[in-house]
């Protein structure tokens, strides 16, 4: 669970469901960053309700600051939760990135020689 964590509802009431909700969705998101990095990660979610044409849309804006980046995402959608998966799938692939700019030289040597040694066991042997 990542421990720095903010909502901020802008025309839009959080109640204890929706929170609840955007807890679990997205404070289990610190699996993926690395370990050296969840110490210090804070996640802010801000959620706005905007009428255009007499429609709601609601708009999720995420910002995760972490050691050596921000990673700010915007989702536009009809429901909150909607907006929230997306968010969700979307923080994914960035946080996956920020892993892979980010990784020592130790841990790309393990990765490559494992993934080395994979490919070669499904080779077929010579004979």
């Amino acid at each position: 669970m990542i421990k720095k964590f903010e909502i901020i509802g802008v025309h839009i009431e959080v109640d204890p469901k929706l929170h609840s909700y955007i807890t679990k969705k997205l404070g289990d998101l610190d699996r993926y960053i690395p370990r050296h990095s969840r110490e210090s990660a804070h996640l802010e979610v801000r959620l706005n309700e905007s009428k255009i044409d007499g429609k709601s849309q609601f708009i999720c804006e995420v910002t995760l600051y972490l050691p050596h980046e921000t990673i700010n995402l915007t989702e536009t959608a009809i429901t909150v939760y909607g907006a929230i998966d997306i968010i969700k799938g979307k923080l994914k692939q960035q946080i996956q990135k920020y892993k892979d700019e980010n990784m020592s030289g130790k841990q790309r040597r393990h990765l490559f020689r494992h993934l080395k040694n994979r490919l070669s066991s499904k080779l077929p042997k010579r004979p």
